[in-house]
């Protein structure tokens, strides 16, 4: 054979090898190349929207966690204003009961100095009728000057 007849021998089964590899062995690697570029599009497609979905969370979470801070400030100010108040009102209710427990040792202590007044006027009185049966130098009857000592107590 000559190499004319090689060369177009050769050619022919190229040719049939290039035929062959495009029907039966190209479709197969590009049907995989493209499952294989699908399925990365969708693994980078998933990890946007999974960052996108992240950043919505965390802004989220970012103003949860800001009304929980409110939420804490405003109820520990109302805790101590409600403390303020409660020591307020203790405060007014020490001040009436120190005031009623004032009034009522005043109130005390006048009967006190009433009744001393009383048992004083009553031993001037017991004095008084002493002194004057000494000066008298005789007995002065209690019961028929009762009267009289009656006066003489309003007096003192």
């Amino acid at each position: 054979m000559s190499i004319t007849g090689t060369l177009i021998v050769q050619m022919i089964v190229f040719l049939i090898l290039v035929w062959f590899t495009m029907k039966f062995v190209w479709p197969p690697i590009t049907a995989a190349l493209d499952e294989r570029a699908n399925k990365i599009a969708d693994g980078l497609s998933a990890a946007d929207k999974a960052k996108s979905e992240l950043a919505v969370a965390n802004q989220r979470v970012e103003q949860q966690l800001s009304g929980a801070r409110t939420d804490a400030a405003k109820r520990l100010a109302d805790a101590e204003r409600l403390g303020l108040q409660l020591v307020e009102e203790a405060k007014l209710r020490a001040n009436d009961e120190g005031a009623k427990i004032i009034a009522a040792a005043r109130a005390e202590a006048e009967q006190e100095s009433v009744k001393a007044r009383e048992a004083l006027r009553e031993q001037v009185a017991g004095l008084a009728v002493k002194g004057a049966e000494a000066i008298l130098r005789r007995e002065v009857n209690a019961g028929v000057h009762a009267e009289l000592l009656g006066r003489l107590k309003a007096e003192l």
